[in-house]
């Protein structure tokens, strides 16, 4: 079964990914592994990753999931708010909605993924504006802890997603 991996990723947390399905899958069958916007040969299975991007994938990506027809697609991304599973089934849902309906969602994967440094500081100004701001402590929290991922863990449980296939 031939198979394409199409990422988009903005930190390279998304990459990390696509690069294990890669490992897993085997380069051998593998038609096409980058990002979107290139011609991407016809694959019996298309792994499509994204960053999110306010509670969707980014633009890029979105423009490639709509130009899917009669697929089978394993959706795969990273959040920088992570954990929660309810918070990543949401956001796959929305992805979802860029495939039309003649696709088949095979799969999803969904892991918290670190984010720029630039977020943390961000965040550490608004506190200073606020110290007081418990939702504020929690994101810079939040923050510390997504430093380590995508860990060994993540890639361990996307690994055994893909290879149940």
């Amino acid at each position: 079964m031939t198979y394409a991996v199409v990422y988009a990723s903005a930190t390279g947390n998304t990459k990390m990914l696509a690069e294990e399905i890669r490992r897993a899958r085997g380069e051998e069958i593998c038609v096409y592994f980058g990002t979107a916007g290139a011609e991407i040969p016809e694959a019996d299975l298309v792994f499509a990753g994204f960053w999110t991007d306010k509670g969707d994938c980014s633009e890029e990506l979105a423009q490639f999931l709509d130009s899917l027809h009669g697929r089978k697609v394993f959706l795969f991304g990273t959040a920088g708010f992570g954990g929660a599973e309810e918070y990543f089934a949401c956001i796959l849902e929305r992805v979802k909605g860029h495939l039309a309906s003649d696709n088949e969602v095979v799969g999803t994967y969904m892991c918290q993924g670190r984010m720029p440094q630039s977020v943390r500081a961000r965040y550490e100004g608004m506190l200073q504006q606020n110290p007081e701001d418990e939702r504020m402590k929690a994101m810079i929290e939040n923050f510390d802890r997504a430093l380590e991922h995508p860990d060994q863990e993540d890639l361990e449980r996307l690994r055994l997603a893909v290879e149940k296939l």
